[in-house]
């Protein structure tokens, strides 16, 4: 059968568009838009971005150290929305990121107390109640780690001394949103970037957040 639009149609009614082109097909597309928790409908979204003139991201790349830390350290600039894991001999390398949108805005010295694989997912309570109030979503209390999950692929988890900022730098199942002020507050990097960074950063590395 010649996959004519009409036949698409009746495929994707039937399930069986999937299976045509592998088990997992459809779902980058469905968890870029089901778990993004943006202020904007993933519509929006795409036609806003398609409207920018600004490139794509193209990926982490070595630049000369603009910090000034000492090697080892990360710092998040949030008006950039760059991070810098600081090398030595004065370079870095610059990753881009997403960031808090307005109001949520999280700056500080932070340390990672933990990582995670795949990590699991815990929406705060007060996560819960506000997309609930403001677009009427409901969050789940527990999402298990996977290509769904809006953490990603890897989460580092920021505290301050022993205290939990409930902050993370982690990985995204929404690509389009690096470079973009729209998260809750974390910084998103895309998954095989924060795969990257996870496997350079111990535990207690400093992070700077700006």
């Amino acid at each position: 059968m010649s996959l004519t639009r009409r036949n698409a149609l009746k495929l994707l009614t039937s399930g069986s568009l999937a299976a045509a082109f592998g088990a997992g097909a459809l779902t980058p597309a469905i968890a870029a838009t089901k778990f993004n928790f943006t202020s904007e409908t993933a519509s929006k979204t795409k036609t806003r971005t398609a409207r920018k003139s600004k490139p794509r991201y193209k990926g982490k790349r070595i630049v000369k150290d603009p910090t000034g830390e000492s090697p080892g350290t990360i710092v998040v600039s949030t008006a950039k929305r760059k991070l810098y894991f600081v090398l030595a001999g004065g370079k870095a390398i610059e990753y881009g990121v997403g960031v808090g949108r307005a109001g949520f805005v999280w700056k500080g010295s932070a340390r990672i107390a933990r990582k995670a694989e795949w990590p699991a997912w815990h929406p705060p309570k007060e996560m819960i109640a506000r997309e609930k109030k403001q677009y009427g979503r409901t969050l789940p209390t527990r999402m298990e780690g996977g290509i769904n999950n809006p953490l990603g692929a890897r989460a580092l988890y920021l505290f301050q001394g022993k205290k939990d900022t409930l902050y993370r730098i982690h990985g995204t199942n929404a690509p389009a949103t690096i470079g973009r002020a729209l998260s809750s507050g974390c910084i998103r990097m895309l998954n095989d970037e924060v795969t990257d960074l996870y496997q350079r950063v111990p535990v207690n590395t400093k992070v700077i957040v700006i």
